[in-house]
């Protein structure tokens, strides 16, 4: 027997489930540092949302990862429609993509890397359980249910970490799901391109970054403390709070994420509120073209360049966002080195031939879609995906993983550190946009 309801109208369900692992490990987020977890600042979570329309069903899982694999996402996925009937195809699973938790899938740029583990193959086990516990409850749980939607502009969270004043997106899709009857508001669902990256290498304690303090403020000061909120990340490839923080600290995660949690709180003023009319689902693949690498010497020769840049600007006295981002650059450097050899070597086929071809995802809301791609995208390409399809909002880092970025031209001809960490070509971020345009207009 499954859980999902066969009766007309508009249900929903929510839950929050610990996803933090039982024993010390790797946090995974920042190379060269033997990073081992000494504690929990705030649990690692994944929050789940049940939603349907007339007999048709959506789930869609935030999960506080760095990335989830395409294995566990297709595992979890079955096991969901085995039991509850929603189909797989209707299924979102995405990571907030925090930089204080496990290392949920093997990098080949990482390889080199004598600090870096593999991903635990156990915890992953018992984390696709969880998941699968999390998104069965929301649907054992769900009830009469009305939805609302707002849309906030986030100011004072991050910009584009190349420059403060180059492309960027604060729109935060909100939408508000409440018991019909109790008007108690079940679930919040965010969606904010911004890399929760306020801590750095010397926090050795599990936490989502800002996005718990969002959390925490909006359950808090705004829905209730029984609210489930869902956070999930747009194109946050360029994307990161560098030039809004003034230390890599609780005390700016805190900032930065209530004020995130201030602009969610006046954009939900007066928001009206309907039974949901409609869910629809579709799904699509493209396939990925490989980046073309460098000789091994001729990359080994411009890690040494990127290098030299580093140290010089830090006995210039330069900024120290414009340090970090040159220390970003080696570190892009030395993966391009480290991906050059792989490409050489035969190993990075198996890599590639992992993310490909790549699922597009779109699940329609009424008059909201929302897309979901794998991978870390530039700004640009969720900007282009808005300009084609009205009311679409991109959900990356999200059913699978990409071996890192998908970035612009301009990312490669300026050697940005994400062009340097890349597995797949430029071009391939077009492709998606191109691909998701026909799939939204399917839906509509």
């Amino acid at each position: 027997m499954t859980l999902t309801r066969s009766t007309p109208g508009s249900f929903a369900g929510a839950v929050t489930i610990d996803i933090t692992p039982r024993e010390p490990v790797f946090l995974f987020g920042y190379p060269h540092v033997p990073r081992m977890s000494t504690g929990v600042h705030d649990p690692l979570e994944c929050a789940a949302l049940f939603l349907q329309a007339d007999g048709r069903a959506a789930l869609f899982l935030a999960t506080d990862l760095i990335f989830v694999p395409r294995p566990l996402v297709e595992d979890v996925r079955r096991r969901i429609s085995a039991a509850t009937g929603v189909e797989e195809g209707a299924i979102l699973i995405s990571a907030t993509h925090t930089h204080s938790g496990p290392l949920t899938a093997d990098q080949v740029g990482n390889a080199a890397d004598p600090v870096v583990p593999k991903a635990d193959q156990a915890y992953l086990s018992w984390l696709g359980d969880r998941l699968v516990d999390a998104a069965c409850r929301a649907v054992s749980i769900a009830v009469p249910a009305e939805v609302g939607r707002a849309r906030a502009q986030a100011e004072g969270v991050g910009s584009n970490r190349h420059d403060p004043a180059g492309p960027t997106d604060p729109d935060v899709p909100i939408l508000i799901a409440r018991d019909a009857q109790t008007k108690e508001v079940l679930a919040c669902m965010l969606v904010y391109g911004m890399h929760p990256t306020v801590l750095h290498e010397d926090s050795t304690l599990f936490s989502a970054d800002f996005p718990f303090f969002t959390r925490r403020f909006l359950q808090e000061d705004v829905f209730g403390k029984r609210c489930v909120v869902l956070f999930h990340n747009g194109a946050s490839g360029n994307q990161s709070p560098r030039h809004m923080t003034k230390a890599n600290t609780f005390a700016e995660a805190q900032r930065l994420g209530e004020n995130l949690g201030r602009s969610v709180a006046a954009a939900v003023q007066g928001v009206e509120f309907a039974p949901l009319a409609s869910v629809r689902y579709a799904r699509a693949h493209v396939d990925l073209i490989a980046r073309t690498f460098p000789s091994v010497a001729a990359a080994r020769e411009n890690v040494e360049r990127v290098r030299a840049r580093y140290r010089r600007l830090q006995q210039e006295g330069a900024s120290r966002q414009s340090v970090r981002t040159a220390e970003c650059d080696v570190f892009g450097a030395e993966e391009t080195a480290e991906l050059a050899l792989a490409a050489e070597n035969g190993q990075l086929a198996g890599a590639i031939a992992a993310c490909t071809p790549a699922e597009i995802q779109a699940v329609r809301l009424d008059g909201w879609t929302y897309v979901a791609w794998p991978g870390e995208f530039f700004v640009e390409f969720g900007l282009a995906v808005k300009a084609r399809s009205a009311d679409t909002f991109l959900v990356t880092i999200a059913n699978g993983e990409l071996q890192g970025y998908i970035v612009t031209d301009e990312a490669v001809a300026k050697g940005y550190y994400e062009s340097l960490n890349a597995v797949f070509a430029a071009s391939n971020g077009a492709r998606f946009v191109e691909a998701t345009a026909a799939l939204v207009a399917r839906l509509s």
